[in-house]
């Protein structure tokens, strides 16, 4: 069965049995009919995933691997923060009427700073510290930039990917692994989508790289299920369980900015029912 299920499963299990309620406390987040939106979690959730032995899609349902790829390439290749570029409207809500959710996300991908070879943004440096000194421990990214909150429709919530290179002791080849660090997460929403779309980069990243996919550790100081959403994941988590897909990333593409979403396939992936009209916090 599918690693990445029994991942799922576990994680809220633990949340539901072991987790605070939020339910009282002075919280952001509301409903769309403007009722406060309460949670039960845990703090400091930490899931490992080995990218060499299978791709990390739920089968319990299906996650929309070209879309989270989509979104993801809107963040780290487009390095965009207007939801024109998006093909989903899955940030729609925190769009102002230009589209733009402010200096968030692709926006800080995208800010130059100089480095070695003149000025660079976060995904240039990282792909130039790989293939020129891959045994760095200082080739990261962060989004969580406090001078520029302000000016973001919604604080960072994946905010930072640390990348560490390993080697192979017998081949001498490399493998290329990641830390995903978020602030906070809708397991129900987007847990599984967050852990595909940054396998897909890491993927992505290890192949124009000359590298292999390797460990792909996601850690989450706030992991929660919302108050309306319990039902939905007790269901979710007691359906049957599938094999994992296969994964597929186009050998062709050598240049991280030449990817589409239609480079990325999940093959043989057999799922349960989608959930529909899962309703969202604002």
């Amino acid at each position: 069965m599918s690693y990445a299920d029994q991942v799922f499963v576990k994680m809220c299990r633990d949340i539901l049995e072991n987790g605070t309620s939020t339910e009282g406390e002075l919280v952001r987040p509301r409903w769309a009919d403007g009722e406060k939106a309460y949670t039960i979690k845990r703090f400091g959730v930490v899931s490992r995933y080995d990218l060499s032995k299978e791709f990390p899609a739920l089968t319990l349902r299906r996650t929309a691997i070209k879309s989270c790829t989509d979104e993801m390439l809107w963040i780290w290749q487009k390095k965009s923060s207007n939801v024109h570029d998006l093909s989903s409207g899955i940030w729609d809500a925190w769009a102002d009427e230009s589209g733009s959710i402010g200096k968030a996300y692709g926006y800080q991908m995208g800010v130059k700073h100089r480095y070695k070879e003149g000025l660079m943004d976060q995904v240039d440096r990282v792909i130039y510290d790989l293939r020129h000194q891959p045994f760095s421990r200082r080739i990261m990214t962060n989004l969580y930039v406090h001078a520029d909150l302000h000016e973001m429709h919604l604080y960072p919530c994946a905010y930072s990917m640390t990348f560490n290179v390993t080697q192979d002791r017998e081949d001498g080849g490399l493998t290329l692994n990641a830390i995903l660090n978020q602030r906070s997460q809708d397991i129900l929403t987007a847990n599984n989508w967050n852990v595909c779309q940054y396998a897909v980069l890491l993927h992505m990243l290890a192949q124009v790289c000359g590298m292999r996919a390797g460990e792909l550790v996601h850690v989450i100081a706030d992991a929660h299920i919302y108050d309306r959403h319990i039902p939905l994941v007790r269901e979710l988590i007691e359906r049957e369980q599938h094999p994992a897909p296969r994964f597929w990333l186009n050998p062709d593409i050598t240049d991280f900015y030449q990817f589409t979403a239609d480079d990325v396939r999940l093959l043989d992936y057999v799922t349960g029912p989608q959930i529909k009209d899962i309703p969202v916090a604002i």
